[in-house]
Formats: structure tokens, sequence, C-alpha cells
């Protein structure tokens, strides 16, 4: 609750002037003696609202990014979620929010190249470490191997989860060169696709395994 609202109902509480009925009105919070004379629903408002004040300029800090190959550089709070700082700050959207709980992977990056769920990674956690988003495969005008086998085989519908499975893939692909068809279902099992393609998907990874090798190295 604001400041004001909370004078507004203390002064409800205690009386028109706010100053349990003492003569003069209350202005000027510092400037008076806080005992008797302050009423205490008035005074810890202030209070909490000082603390909540000095927690958020504590929080806000400096982090350092290792974004698709680029340093970026960026002052926010540590705690929040990858995903909204790749998509707020950075504008890199392909990321997707779906669940906000990790079982979806419509979110999914790689970080030091492993599939990670950014909804749910501290953003001051990654400092450091390298991150790949779905913007970051296409290297030099060409698409990653698995990408265009998504786009050889239809892998795809409404293409709102594309991204996560993309990135799921190529993190597979990078552990296990040459997956079988019980690996890759394992492997892409946390990612949902509501359009119900997953036998192209899995085909895809497939043919990305086999028909490229540089499929094999993922990301570079």
């Amino acid at each position: 609750m604001a400041l004001s609202s909370r004078i507004e109902r203390a002064k409800r509480e205690h009386g028109k002037d706010g100053n349990n009925g003492t003569d003069g009105k209350f202005f000027d919070l510092p400037s008076v003696p806080l005992f008797p004379f302050v009423p205490y629903s008035l005074f810890f408002a202030f209070q909490i609202e000082k603390a909540e004040s000095n927690w958020e300029r504590r929080a806000m800090r400096i982090v350092e990014l290792q974004i698709n190959g680029t340093k970026r550089r960026v002052e926010i709070d540590g705690e929040r979620a990858l995903l909204s700082v790749l998509r707020d700050e950075f504008d890199l959207t392909g990321a997707k929010y779906g669940c906000g709980e990790g079982q979806c992977g419509a979110c999914t990056v790689l970080i030091d190249g492993r599939a990670v769920r950014s909804c749910l990674t501290q953003v001051a956690s990654v400092e450091g470490k390298q991150i790949i988003t779905i913007e970051g495969l296409e290297q030099k005008g060409r698409l990653h191997p698995l990408q265009e086998a998504f786009l050889a085989v239809d892998a795809m519908q409404c293409g709102y989860c594309t991204a996560g499975m993309i990135m799921s893939g190529v993190g597979l692909l990078k552990k296990n060169p040459n997956p079988t068809e019980p690996e890759i279902l394992r492997a892409m099992e946390g990612n949902i696709c509501r359009c119900g393609t997953y036998p192209r998907i899995v085909a895809a990874i497939q043919q990305a395994a086999n028909g490229d090798k540089t499929a094999k190295g993922g990301a570079r």
C-alpha cells in the first residue's frame, strides 16, 4: 500500500488530523516528535515504506551477461528470471513464457551448452556463463542444422513451442551426437507441444543428427 493511502487510513483511525486528538495538524512526519503525538499505525507505515525503498535500491545492481557471444551489461535485480531479462531488457523474444514453472519447455535456452528453463533461472546465477538463445543459433546467414530439419519435416504448427523444442534438441545433440529414438523421447519429455507434432519433432532431431555433422556440435 502506498504511503499516502496509509496516511489516509491512519487519519480515519485516529481522527481527522492524524494526531491522536492533540492540537495542530500532522503534516511533516520527520519534523515532529514521534511519541505520543504520532499514531503507531502511521509511524510504522512510514517505516515500512522506507524499508521497501531501501530494499529496492539494494537489489538493483549491474549484471554482466554473455549472450549469443556478446557481452551485455544491465542494471537489474539479480533475482529476476533470466527469461524476463532476455525478453524485456534485450528484446530477445524467441524464448517464450508458457507455464512459468519450468514444466512446458517454451522458455528453454542453453547455459554453457546445457538446456535450461530460463523462467526458473535467476539472472545473477548465470553471470560469466555462455547463454545461447534461439536467436544465436544462426551463424553467418545459415540456420542451425536442427532449424533446417524442423523446416524440412514441417515440425511445427502454431510455433509457440518451437524455439524451446529446438534449444532442447540442440542441447541433446551436443551431449549425444547420435541419439536413439528412446533417448530423444527421454530428453524431450519436458517440452510440451499443444499441437501434437511430436513425431515430426523426433524426425527432425534424427535428421539433424544423421544428415549434417555440424548438428553434432550444436551452436558454435
